[in-house]
């Protein structure tokens, strides 16, 4: 079992930048594969990217590419999400989700998720 708690998120100007943070507690963190997602109002859950246990990281869309910073710190049992140059579009519901390796196509777990606001 592994629990994941996000925070970090809240209202911000567009311009402005955010850091989530994602705690994980449970089962050895520095193996599992941590993705970040995003829903906005009245849309599907987005995928924005993850980063393997090496620290190898994806991002999906194209539109968080050169803004958005996925990292790890596995001492901390941590991962987090800069956001940088936020954009009114990037409001939603951030979550963190886990899953035990690359090759599993669903995350196993995930958290209760964080409120991100951008403000035009």
């Amino acid at each position: 079992q592994v629990q994941l708690v996000e925070s970090g998120g809240g209202l911000v100007q567009a311009g402005g930048s955010l850091r989530l943070s994602c705690a994980a507690s449970g089962r050895t963190f520095s193996n599992w594969v941590m993705g970040w997602f995003r829903q906005a109002p009245g849309k599907e859950r987005e995928f924005v990217g993850r980063i393997s246990w090496g620290g190898n990281v994806i991002y999906a869309a194209d539109s968080v590419k050169g803004r958005f910073t996925i990292s790890r710190d596995n001492a901390k049992n941590t991962v987090y999400l800069q956001m940088n140059s936020l954009k009114p579009e990037d409001t939603a519901v951030y979550y963190c989700a886990a899953k035990a390796s690359l090759s599993r196509a669903e995350y196993e777990y995930w958290g209760q998720g964080t409120q991100v606001t951008v403000s035009s």
